[in-house]
């Protein structure tokens, strides 16, 4: 396995910085605050090329990064007596490395080693209205300019101080390490100056762009770092919502409806379930019947002995196939019509299945509602909106809502929404009591937000040697966008009951973010979402592992309609340089076109989204004794060997943090290309846990395996934790149908192989608790 990435770029230019001029506050306190207000920076122009698609001018980053700038002047950075930094991120830590990236930022611009900076996740704070929203590969894009502001402004205001203690001018004093040394040799710490350099009233100052550092003069950013909490993590210290000891929050479970969204109607055996060893407490809730009792394993035996009766869910009697049907039916037909016989019509047609975004870490949450208040704790990817969810599912104002954002382990877009903080609250008010609610492993795929199911239909004309006309016809079902942009209102207004807010904001994320970066003429892309009935979220890359995957498989059909190399014909009709770039290094790496055996291929793909580009080359087996392979607990098929991945996001932060989110990246990839997909029978749906539902494993990984990180260039960073995926996707999908001379149709490509499980009971909805967890520990 590989990893890879270069040095930074030494230029010194500052074309993201507007010579506007910065404005900032010193906040009122004991010790220095400082924040950016960077709301008034004039926003780069963009260079228009030809017939442009939106993304190429405004995408959704831009989006995401505008809408955070009004209140971007809240975010601040304290300097402490002790001469530490500390910032409190509005943003989610779920796995993406953002509170290491993000002390990298402080740490550049105040010249203090990186181990006395100290990020922490801001609890929910509704006056941030769309600034606390995680998501879209948005981050570091939004916050990078804020944070590196109010640090710069942290170390203007500490060099004052300097010049009244020590004399001389700010200019000539050396700052590293967090000291300040005068001209003369005295000096004093961050810590001195702190508390000479706080204000007793808040006040406006202005930061002079060029004492922000050029891309040249770093010395943090851009060097790889090991995430600053890898330590913690592996050895068990690190506090998920789980490891937290809150006063009497013991262990909660929800018993769930056999059906996709059945509700609760009666309870008929809650005097003998209270009975049971360890179980405190049984009491309905919205979504189901929850269980509070000593431990978890008690909860699941409560779980089993319920015999509740339940009302008819949303999609009773649906399955794979009708769901299909209807997507067909609301499928928009192509404009342009089949061409004269000069010209030739390329058409593809393509079916993705519905697919589960848990991540390891199941949906939890701790709560503790009282008589006039509540305070919840949880990894939440839009507290502001789960603090107004909250609210009014307990009755209260929001104001009377306190809710922590703790890390979590994994999202994948699924801690966008706060269920399990809304199941929790209700739980604890139910019971008078504090819970530690946990969802169950076979809950998540059953119950769970899923990546909804999909078709893309393409049709392209050819002539001469060109493509003419591009168009793609891609149907969903509902992506349920009821978040909203990370505040209340929009939140409400995506929640109406006709479902156009939640169209609206669809629409709008597709247009902004899917692009077709080739020279194809006319390029038509366009999404109808249809049925409402299914638990659906914005899963990692939301449109684009779909939309890539079928744009990337027709650029194939293309090329082989044409009699052209796939990465040639790639190579001739790119119009963007970036994406030419990571494409020329994944062939070149991977040793593209090398002579490959019968039944196996290799398969090359890209993406551009984010502000970068992204590519991926595989080599994949699908010879007979390589697809009926035994796997143990698994299933077998199709078997990549080779990948190699390369991203470009600009000015690169963390090398070593990008290249990581490139390995999972791919996994997702992978899975989505070849094993990992729910089954939809008798209006539930088959998959419960990761036992029978085939994510990347380890037997799936290609044992050559290398990611890129592209040398860092220009000023602004791009979006990485997403990026990588739809290409991944791609190569697989290209591979496969190279390697066995067959376009596959629908996705993952073993969806219709016959279930390789036993399915779990619905009734009662979760396995037995274990009894023999030591037997299985090293």
């Amino acid at each position: 396995m590989t990893l890879s990435h270069s040095d930074p770029d030494t230029g010194s230019e500052r074309t993201g910085v507007s010579r506007r001029g910065f404005l900032g506050y010193v906040v009122a306190a004991g010790t220095l605050v400082v924040a950016a207000d960077v709301g008034l920076s004039t926003p780069a122009s963009a260079a228009v090329p030809s017939l442009p698609q939106p993304p190429e001018l405004y995408d959704l980053n831009d989006a995401l990064t505008d809408a955070a700038l009004p209140t971007s002047q809240l975010i601040t950075v304290t300097i402490n007596k002790d001469g530490s930094a500390s910032f409190a991120l509005p943003r989610a830590e779920v796995g993406q490395g953002i509170t290491t990236s993000s002390a990298m930022i402080i740490a550049e611009e105040l010249d203090l080693p990186l181990d006395k900076v100290h990020v922490t996740l801001a609890p929910a704070r509704p006056e941030l209205l769309f600034n606390q929203l995680t998501g879209g590969s948005n981050t570091t894009v939004s916050t990078y300019t804020p944070i590196r502001v109010a640090a710069a402004i942290a170390k203007q205001q500490l060099l004052q101080a300097a010049v009244l203690l020590l004399g001389g001018t700010a200019e000539r004093f050396i700052v590293k390490g967090g000291i300040v040394t005068a001209p003369n040799g005295k000096t004093a710490t961050y810590g001195e100056l702190a508390t000479k350099a706080a204000s007793s009233t808040t006040k406006q100052v202005q930061l002079d762009p060029s004492k922000l550092k050029g891309s040249g003069e770093f010395k943090v950013l851009g060097k790889p770092q090991n995430r600053m909490d890898a330590l913690d993590i592996v050895t068990g210290k690190k506090q998920f919502a789980m490891d937290l000891d809150i006063p009497g929050a013991l262990p909660t479970m929800i018993c769930r409806p056999p059906t996709l969204n059945g509700k609760p109607k009666a309870i008929q055996n809650k005097a003998d379930v209270l009975k049971l060893p360890g179980v405190t407490d049984v009491a309905i809730i919205p979504t189901g019947v929850a269980v509070r009792a000593q431990t978890f394993g008690q909860c699941i035996d409560g779980v089993r002995a319920l015999k509740v009766d339940w009302g008819a869910g949303t999609v009773e009697g649906e399955n794979d196939e009708s769901v299909l049907r209807n997507l067909r039916r609301a499928e928009l037909p192509l404009a342009v019509p089949k061409v004269p016989v000069l010209a030739k019509s390329v058409e593809a047609d393509f079916e993705f299945m519905f697919r589960s975004s848990a991540a390891l870490e199941p949906y939890c949450a701790v709560a503790d509602v009282r008589a006039g208040s509540a305070e919840v704790w949880a990894g939440l990817k839009s507290p502001i909106v789960a603090q107004g969810e909250v609210a009014q599912a307990v009755g209260l104002p929001q104001g009377k809502v306190k809710v922590h954002v703790i890390t979590g382990g994994g999202s994948f877009g699924h801690k966008l929404f706060g269920n399990h903080a809304v199941e929790a609250a209700q739980a604890s008010k139910a019971f008078g009591k504090p819970v530690r609610l946990m969802w169950h492993r076979a809950d998540e795929p059953r119950q769970g937000r899923l990546h909804p199911m999909a078709t893309s239909r393409m049709r392209a004309t050819v002539l001469g040697g060109n493509v003419l006309t591009f168009e793609q016809r891609h149907t969903s079902v509902e992506t349920s966008f009821r978040h909203g942009l990370g505040d209340v209102l929009t939140s409400v207004a995506t929640k109406l009951p006709t479902g156009l807010g939640n169209l609206g904001v669809a629409e709008a994320v597709f247009v902004l973010s899917q692009e077709m970066p080739y020279n194809f003429g006319v390029v038509d892309q366009t999404l109808t979402e249809t049925d409402q009935r299914f638990n659906t979220g914005s899963m990692r890359n939301v449109y684009s592992p779909d939309v890539g995957c079928a744009n990337e498989m027709m650029v194939d059909i293309l090329a082989k309609a044409m009699g052209k190399d796939p990465y040639d014909f790639r190579m001739e009709f790119l119009k963007n340089d970036k994406v030419k770039g990571v494409l020329r290094k994944v062939a070149e790496v991977g040793g593209w076109g090398r002579k490959m055996p019968a039944g196996t291929a290799q398969g090359i793909a890209i993406h551009k989204e984010y502000k970068g580009a992204s590519a991926c080359m595989v080599e994949i087996d699908c010879r007979p004794e390589t697809v009926n392979r035994k796997v143990r607990d698994g299933v077998g098929g199709p078997r990549v060997t080779k990948a190699v991945i390369a991203i470009d996001t600009g000015l690169v932060i963390n090398p070593r943090g990008l290249e990581a989110q490139m390995m999972g990246c791919f996994a997702d990839g992978l899975a989505l290309a070849l094993t990992s997909s729910v089954h939809l029978k008798d209006g539930h749906f088959l998959e419960a846990s990761w036992d029978n539902y085939f994510y990347t494993r380890q037997w799936n990984i290609p044992h050559d395996f290398t990611a890129i990180a592209m040398p860092s260039n220009g000023e602004q960073p791009g979006g990485g934790g997403e990026a990588g995926v739809a290409c991944s996707v791609a190569a697989v999908a290209c591979a496969y149908a190279r390697a066995t001379g067959k376009v596959p149709k629908r996705f993952p490509i073993n969806h219709d192989d016959p279930i390789g499980f036993e399915v779990k009971s619905f009734v009662p909805p979760v396995p037995e608790s274990p009894t023999d967890g030591l037997s299985w520990t090293f």
